[in-house]
């Protein structure tokens, strides 16, 4: 499965995120190549290293979903023009659970 997504320059500071396939729990890749549902563990990578991240992240399909660069800071902070879509999926919903409108 993939999504089209914005083309992230190489110098770009960037993660690599998916979706758990058993839970549907949104998950970071780390620096270390395991999977984190925690935003403070995320890996930041650029260039050669992003595409190899992102490379064997895919290798991964089946114990997670459509991985994706993700742009952050090179501290790690959601940034760019997804910023909004992101920090909704490393925050969950807007709304409470159970709020009917």
């Amino acid at each position: 499965m993939t999504s089209v997504r914005p083309k992230l320059k190489p110098e770009t500071p960037k993660t690599v995120t998916a979706w758990e396939t058993a839970t549907g729990n949104v998950v970071w890749l780390r620096a270390d190549q395991t999977w984190t549902q925690d935003l403070e563990e995320i890996g930041v990578f650029t260039g050669e290293a992003a595409e190899a991240a992102l490379a064997a992240a895919k290798t991964q399909e089946g114990s997670i979903t459509d991985p994706y660069f993700m742009e952050v800071t090179a501290d790690g902070e959601v940034a760019g023009r997804e910023t909004l879509r992101e920090s909704i999926r490393a925050n969950g919903p807007t709304v409470p659970y159970g709020v009917i409108i």
